[in-house]
């Protein structure tokens, strides 16, 4: 008699290894990109917008900052929202607020009616940000959240690139209510498409977790300190761009449109660079000491008196660093939080310091630009480049501590 193979060996017990549903995750990554391509829709459409509607300046502007500006004002206290009220549930929400909204938009025919359409746009947009990340952060193994994550970083030039680039287009032809109403339509087809592609059943489910305890957020608020001051200093470049290359050196407003959405772009190389550094075990604090090629590419932009290659050279690599900072942050939140069902909060954090330094960015640059003229920028992106990168390798430091104490 032969014998009968044994039961129960580690061989055909064994299950075989999870494998991350990339397809899951890639349709939640467009989720977070139509909802940033509210982020730039009226870019494009602006001057008829306020034309038809009677904006001033002004008034345009804070039409297009509104989203940012709710993100700035209550981004903990909506992680702590999506904690409680679950990040399927929270994704679905907020793309439908965001289509809402949009439509919303399209009727509009006052500067006060137009502005409450994008606050209730930014309640969505914040929703759907911080949930995007979690729900990423919950579906890919421990091997790809790096990757992940640092894909997910690119929504927003990805979304803002899109929108410049087709509203242009659409809102020739249709008007730019018609554009509104294909990005209302465009938000609530992909809010369906999210809500039939996530789990079904218990995922779904507001779950009924512990709040993270104050001390826990330490870390999670290092980062969000240092992401803040990234935004800060790098998100006016790309605004101030347009008008540093028509006023200093002559180019069309079609000329410098064009080359500012192409630059805005290129912030996706960065982030899929730290997917594949990460991947490849380079420690974090390492990657934080690329971002201090940021200073001299301030210097090639604002402080030397060069030709609009150089501007636009020094643009293009701080722009590339703007997507490696973004995305090392967003990879790095889940080694620093106590627990991974804590993401949602620590997004909140993250969502509201990177709106702060966004939000505040622009206006401070342009102040700075107005009494003492483009080169004093450079020293200002310096001191800012310099602590945020400070803040990254501290957490950095922390991490590879960690890693040498686990490994006696």
């Amino acid at each position: 008699m032969k014998p009968q193979p044994m039961s129960g060996t580690p061989q055909q017990n064994a299950e075989p290894p999870r494998r991350s549903p990339w397809l899951t995750i890639a349709i939640v990554y467009l989720g977070g990109v139509v909802a940033a391509m509210g982020l730039g829709k009226f870019a494009s459409v602006g001057p008829e917008v306020a034309a038809q509607i009677g904006l001033s300046l002004s008034q345009l502007g804070w039409v297009i900052s509104a989203v940012v500006g709710v993100g700035a004002a209550v981004g903990l206290p909506a992680g702590y929202l999506v904690h409680r009220f679950g990040a399927e549930r929270s994704l679905v929400t907020g793309l439908i607020l965001i289509a809402a909204a949009s439509a919303a938009s399209m009727v509009t025919g006052d500067f006060a009616s137009l502005l409450a359409a994008r606050g209730v746009e930014g309640i969505g947009y914040l929703l759907a940000t911080i949930a995007c990340p979690a729900l990423i952060l919950r579906l890919a193994t421990e091997r790809d959240r790096g990757t992940a994550l640092s894909l997910w970083a690119t929504f927003v030039p990805m979304g803002i690139g899109v929108s410049t680039l087709a509203g242009g287009m659409i809102g020739s032809a249709l008007g730019w209510r018609g554009w509104i109403g294909v990005i209302a339509a465009l938000t609530f087809v992909m809010a369906l498409v999210v809500w039939v592609r996530l789990p079904r059943g218990a995922g779904r489910q507001a779950p009924a977790r512990a709040m993270p305890r104050p001390g826990a957020l330490v870390w999670p608020v290092t980062l969000a300190a240092a992401f803040s001051l990234a935004a800060l200093v790098t998100i006016p470049v790309i605004v101030l761009l347009p008008t540093l290359l028509i006023e200093q050196h002559g180019q069309s407003a079609s000329t410098a449109g064009a080359v500012t959405s192409g630059i805005s772009l290129l912030s996706v190389l960065g982030g899929l660079a730290v997917g594949i550094l990460l991947r490849r075990g380079t420690p974090v604090g390492v990657l934080a000491l690329a971002g201090l090629v940021i200073v001299p590419a301030a210097w090639l932009m604002f402080g030397a008196s060069g030709s609009p290659a150089a501007v636009e050279g020094g643009a293009a690599v701080i722009w590339i660093t703007n997507g490696f900072l973004g995305a090392l942050v967003f990879a790095t939140l889940p080694m620093v939080l106590e627990r991974l069902d804590h993401a949602d909060v620590g997004n909140g954090v993250i969502a509201q310091a990177g709106s702060l330094g966004s939000l505040l960015g622009p206006p401070l640059f342009g102040l700075v630009a107005t009494e003492w003229g483009f080169p004093a920028l450079a020293p200002v992106i310096a001191v800012g480049t310099v602590v945020a990168v400070g803040a990254l390798s501290l957490v950095g430091r922390r991490l590879s501590g960690h890693r040498a104490t686990a490994r006696r």
